[in-house]
This record gives structure tokens, C-alpha cells and sequence, in this order.
């Protein structure tokens, strides 16, 4: 079974095989998504529909670099509220829109205001760079992690969307990755105590391409509380579609944008070419809109929930 094409094939044949690939042995799945994109899913497809707060980033508050905007026209409460009104499932309660200082009683709003609208909080993210050289820097990255850990933990949030960064100035992409890999290894570590998955965004930096994310994935260490991201309009590629169809299988949360960049030409996505990708990779999960188009959130967002609602439940 050392063999990838005999692996490839007991996986596709096998009751075991399947179960296997349901779990979360990224190395195993990650080898079936790259070198088989047309493996047999091994379970049933199913998604739900959540909105990223970065998706009003024009109106809320920014805390996250310590510049908080002055002039911000929403909170997260009227963020929450919107999605309810939307007759969606989730609301992705992004990092960065949080107070400066967050308190339990805090969070504990959050997780009572969400619950008593029938939302879920689908999840959380952070703008970590595992990739900085400076060690007290990469620590207080690593510090920072934990901490949001632990609020995605009392809110009641699955999963956190990370990062891995991007290759320092006088750095190499070898030693960025390596660094990645291993404060990735001691988050995850602590995520596992917490009940918190950490998802791998494709995001630039040392994530532009599939083949990049499998060189850090084949660094972490094989856990249950460990996947992608899927992020339909980050890959500039010449084909995004095609390296989409290669980290499916291996996402744990999903995002869709209503734009995709081939060779960072901005132009509108195939919506429904995205969901079949990962309806065909079996991801059963949140589908989380993220909208970062140029027209007003408040009118345009309801248009393409309304599309999604289509596509996923018919």
C-alpha cells in the first residue's frame, strides 16, 4: 500500500478507504485531490449558507491592527441581524470586527444573540502571518492564535479561517514554509484541546498555489481538527477552477465570492461550477458568501444568497 496508484485505488474500492477519507488524514487526501481529482467522493455532499462579516469590511470597525475606524456605520450586532434576515443558517463573526478588548461577557452576547435568532456562528478568522522571521514576533502570532482559539471555543465556533503568510523580505520560501509548518503544528496542538478546527486558507503569499498549500500540509502533522479553507476567488491562476478541484477534498469550511482572478484578471465567477466542485468532492459544511465587490453590500448580497439558496438546495 506504499504504492500511490495501489493506494489511490484501495481508497476508491474500499469501505475502509472511504471512511478514511472522510476523516481528516490530510496527507492521504491531499495525495487522492492532487494526482486523482476524479476519486469517487466518499460521502454524501451537503451544504448550509453562512456570511462573512468581512463582506460589510467598508462599515465595521477594523480593531485587529489597533486603528479602529472613527467613522464605522455598523457593529457586528447589526451584522448578525442582517444575516438573520437573510433566512440564512450561519454568520461567520470575522476577527477583526471585534472590540480592542473582549470580555467573556462579551462573547457570551455574541453566542445568546446568535442562538436566539437561529443562527449558527459558522465560524471565525484571524490575520495571522505564521511566516514572520523574528521570533518574538512569530510568538506573539502564535500567542494571538491561541487566544482566538479560545474565544472561537466560548462563542461556539467550529472553526477558525488562518493564514499562513507570506515570505519576509532576505527570507526564503523553504524556511517560510518550514516556519509555517511548525507554529501551524503548535497552534493546532492546542486548537485539539479546545474543540477548534484551524482551516489553511488559500490566500497568496506561500498559499498562491495548490502545490504550495500540500508543501505545508505535508508538514502538519496528521489531525482530525486540521483542513483547508476552500476560497473560490483567491487562486490567480491561469485556471483557478482546475487548482479549486485540487484542495477540495480537503476543505472543512468553504468560501465563495462572486468573483474569481485567472492570471488576477478580475471576472465574475461560474457560481455554479464552484458548487459542483465541491459538491463532487463530497464537502458537506458551510458555504460562507464573502462579497468584496465594489457595489453596496446591503442590496447586492441578498441577490446572490438568493442564487446560492439555488444552487445548494434547488
Amino acid at each position: 500500500m506504499n504504492d500511490s496508484s495501489s493506494r489511490r485505488q484501495f481508497l476508491k474500492t474500499s469501505a475502509f478507504g472511504a471512511a478514511l477519507l472522510s476523516l481528516s488524514d490530510h496527507r492521504v487526501r491531499a495525495a487522492v485531490a492532487e494526482k486523482d481529482a476524479s476519486a469517487t467522493p466518499a460521502r454524501q455532499p451537503y451544504m448550509k449558507l453562512s456570511l462573512a462579516a468581512y463582506s460589510f469590511n467598508r462599515y465595521l470597525p477594523n480593531s485587529w491592527r489597533g486603528k479602529p475606524k472613527p467613522d464605522a456605520m455598523m457593529s457586528l450586532e447589526d451584522f448578525i441581524d442582517f444575516c438573520a434576515e437573510q433566512q440564512i443558517e450561519g454568520t461567520e463573526l470575522t476577527g477583526y470586527y471585534f472590540p480592542a478588548e473582549i470580555t467573556a461577557d462579551y462573547l457570551n452576547h455574541l453566542k445568546n444573540k446568535t442562538f436566539r435568532l437561529g443562527l449558527d456562528i459558522s465560524g471565525t478568522a484571524i490575520g495571522n502571518d505564521f511566516c514572520v522571521p523574528d521570533e518574538k514576533k512569530l510568538a506573539f502570532e502564535l500567542e494571538r492564535a491561541k487566544t482566538w482559539i479560545d474565544h472561537a471555543a466560548d462563542m461556539g465556533a467550529p472553526v477558525i479561517r488562518v493564514f499562513a503568510g507570506r515570505v519576509a523580505s532576505g527570507d526564503t520560501e523553504e524556511a517560510a514554509i518550514e516556519r509555517c509548518a511548525d507554529t501551524m503544528n503548535k497552534a493546532l496542538e492546542y486548537a485539539a484541546t479546545r474543540g477548534v478546527a484551524l482551516a489553511l486558507e488559500n490566500h497568496g503569499g506561500i498559499t498562491a498555489t495548490p502545490k504550495q498549500m500540500f508543501s505545508i500540509i505535508d508538514k502538519v502533522k496528521p489531525s482530525p481538527w486540521f483542513g483547508v479553507n476552500f476560497d473560490s476567488g483567491n487562486f490567480q491562476t491561469d485556471d483557478p477552477y482546475r487548482d479549486l478541484e485540487k484542495i477540495a477534498p480537503l476543505a472543512i469550511n468553504a468560501q465563495i465570492k462572486v468573483s474569481v482572478r485567472p492570471n488576477g484578471k478580475h471576472q465574475p465567477a461560474d457560481m455554479e461550477r464552484v458548487v459542483g466542485i465541491l459538491t463532487k468532492a463530497g464537502y458537506r459544511g458551510y458555504l460562507v458568501l464573502e462579497y468584496e465587490e465594489k457595489e453596496a453590500p446591503r442590496t447586492e448580497i441578498p441577490k446572490h444568497l438568493t442564487r446560492l439558496k439555488e444552487l445548494i438546495h434547488g
